[in-house]
C-alpha cells in the first residue's frame, strides 16, 4: 500500500506541474548526457524498476554480452525544463544485476562524496562554464559585428546577445540556482554564466544540465552553442574554472578558511592544493578529455594578448595565470579544466586528489606570485620546482594510467575503462591527414 500511494504521489505530482514526460539521464564517460523519454503516464514503474539501457551503446566500455543496464532516478534532483515545462529531466545512478556500475559517473562522484563523508567532510564546488555562439553549421561566431581584439565585457556584443543570454538566465533564477552575473567573455562570440556554488554533486548535476540548456535555448533562437575547449586558433578557448571549498559533514563551517592562515587559507585546505598540484598530470586528461584541450592549456598567444589558460603545475594568490589561484580567503579556483570535462569525473577527480592531501599532509610548496605567462624557459621553471602540463592528449592519459591515486580512488575497472575509451579518440584523431601536414612536408 505504500508503494501504491508513493507512485499516485508521482502521479499527482506530474498533472499537478504540468509534467507530461521525463527524460531519465545519465552520463557516460565521454560526458555525453544519455536519456530515454518517459511519459508521465509510466514514470511510476520506471522509478520503481529503473529506465533500461543497452551498455554497450555508449562509452562505458561494455559489451554486447553485458546485461541490461537500469538508469535509477533520483528524483530529489529532478529539474523542469522552464523552456519545455511538460518536460521534466531526472539524473539517474546505474545499475546492473542489482550493483551499482562502477564505472558509471554519478556513481563514482557519489563514492568519493562518502568516503569523503566518513573523513567528517563535505565539498562544495561551482563551475563558470564557458561557451561561443556559433553558426548553426559551426563555421563561425553567429555575431559577424563581434570583431574587437579584446572583447570581453563588451556591453555592445552582450546585448546583441540578450534574448539568448537572457533567457537562459531568467531559467537559472526560475530554478532557483541563484545566478549573479552574465558576461562576454575574452574571446569573440563568447560568453560565461554565473551561479551559486552546492554541494558538489547538485553542481555536477546542474553543470549537466547547464549544457544541455544552453545549447537547447540557442537552438531555439536559430543558433548553436559550443563548450568545446579551443572551437577558433586564434580566439581564447571555453575554460570551466571550477572554485573548490570543503566544508564540515552538516555543511556548515568552511574548513578552508582561516582568518590567521596565509591568504585566509586553512592548513587543511593547503594540503588539499597540495593533494591537487602532486597529482595534477594524473588528472590532466580528465580535466582536460579531447585532442582539442591541448589547443587550449599550450596555446599560442591570442587575439586578444592572452590564452587565460594555464600551462604549469603552479599556484598563487588572485593571478589568473596559474593552474590555481586563491582569489578570496577560503576557497580557490582551479583554472585546468575546460568546457569538455565530464560534470562528475571532473568533481570526483578533484575530491580525490584534495583528500589525498588531506591524508597525506602535502605540501603545496611555496606560491608563486608571477605572471607565468612570461616565464617559457624549462630551466627556469625547474629552479622554481614547477612541471610543465601534458602536451597532448596522448601525454596526459599515459600519465593517467600510471596514476595509483585513481586507481585506489576510482578502481582500475574505471580507469581503465576511461583509457581504453580515450585512446581510441587519440588513434581516431591519428589517422586523419591535415592540409598543413601537407603544406609542410609534401617535399621532404
Amino acid at each position: 500500500m505504500a508503494r501504491a500511494a508513493e507512485k499516485q504521489s508521482l502521479a499527482q505530482m506530474a498533472k499537478a506541474k504540468g509534467i507530461k514526460y521525463f527524460l531519465i539521464s545519465y552520463s557516460d564517460l565521454g560526458g555525453v548526457a544519455r536519456s530515454k523519454l518517459v511519459p508521465a503516464a509510466a514514470i511510476d514503474t520506471i522509478v520503481a524498476d529503473g529506465a533500461g539501457f543497452a551498455g554497450f551503446s555508449t562509452y562505458l566500455d561494455m559489451t554486447p554480452a553485458h546485461p541490461d543496464m537500469f538508469g535509477m532516478a533520483d528524483m530529489n534532483s529532478m529539474i523542469q525544463l522552464p523552456w519545455k515545462k511538460e518536460v521534466a529531466w531526472v539524473p539517474s545512478n546505474l545499475m546492473m544485476s542489482g550493483k551499482e556500475v562502477g564505472q558509471g559517473p554519478r556513481n563514482v562522484l557519489r563514492r568519493m562524496m562518502a568516503k569523503a563523508a566518513k573523513q567528517g567532510f563535505y565539498m562544495k564546488t561551482g563551475v563558470e562554464c564557458e561557451y561561443h555562439l556559433i553558426n548553426p553549421d559551426g563555421s563561425d561566431i553567429s555575431d559577424a559585428r563581434d570583431t574587437a581584439a579584446k572583447p570581453c565585457y563588451d556591453q555592445q556584443a552582450l546585448m546583441r546577445r540578450y534574448d539568448v543570454v537572457s533567457e537562459i538566465c531568467d531559467a537559472m533564477l526560475e530554478l532557483g540556482w541563484g545566478p549573479y552575473q552574465n558576461d562576454h567573455e575574452d574571446s569573440n562570440g563568447q560568453f560565461e554564466m554565473n551561479w551559486n556554488y552546492d554541494d558538489c554533486l547538485v553542481t555536477a548535476d546542474r553543470h549537466t544540465f547547464f549544457k544541455f540548456m544552453v545549447k537547447s535555448i540557442a537552438e531555439k533562437h536559430g543558433l548553436r552553442a559550443t563548450f568545446m575547449p579551443k572551437p577558433f586558433m586564434h580566439l581564447t578557448g571555453n575554460g570551466c574554472h571550477a572554485h573548490v571549498s570543503v566544508w564540515d559533514e552538516a555543511g556548515k563551517k568552511n574548513l578552508f578558511h582561516d582568518p590567521k592562515g596565509e591568504l585566509g587559507i586553512s592548513k587543511l585546505g593547503y594540503h588539499f592544493l597540495g593533494g591537487i598540484l602532486a597529482h595534477a598530470e594524473g588528472l590532466t586528461s580528465v580535466f582536460n578529455p579531447t585532442v582539442n584541450s591541448y589547443k587550449r592549456i599550450n596555446s599560442s598567444v591570442t587575439s586578444s594578448g592572452a590564452t587565460w589558460a594555464p600551462n604549469t603545475i603552479s599556484y598563487t594568490g588572485n593571478n589568473r595565470t596559474h593552474m590555481i589561484r586563491i582569489p578570496d580567503p577560503g576557497r580557490f579556483e582551479l583554472r585546468l579544466m575546460d568546457g569538455a570535462t565530464n560534470p562528475y569525473l571532473c568533481q570526483a577527480a578533484v575530491l580525490a586528489a584534495g583528500l589525498d592531501g588531506i591524508a597525506n599532509k602535502t605540501d603545496p610548496g611555496k606560491r608563486l606570485d608571477i605572471n607565468m605567462y612570461e616565464v617559457r624557459r624549462n630551466s627556469e621553471l625547474a629552479k622554481m620546482n614547477v612541471k610543465r602540463l601534458p602536451l597532448n592528449l596522448l601525454d596526459a592519459l599515459r600519465q593517467t594510467e600510471k596514476s595509483g591515486l585513481l586507481r585506489a580512488a576510482w578502481g582500475d575497472e574505471t580507469v581503465d575503462a576511461y583509457i581504453k575509451m580515450k585512446a581510441r579518440e587519440w588513434n581516431e584523431y591519428n589517422r586523419h591527414l591535415t592540409q598543413w601536414e601537407r603544406d609542410m612536408t609534401l617535399d621532404c
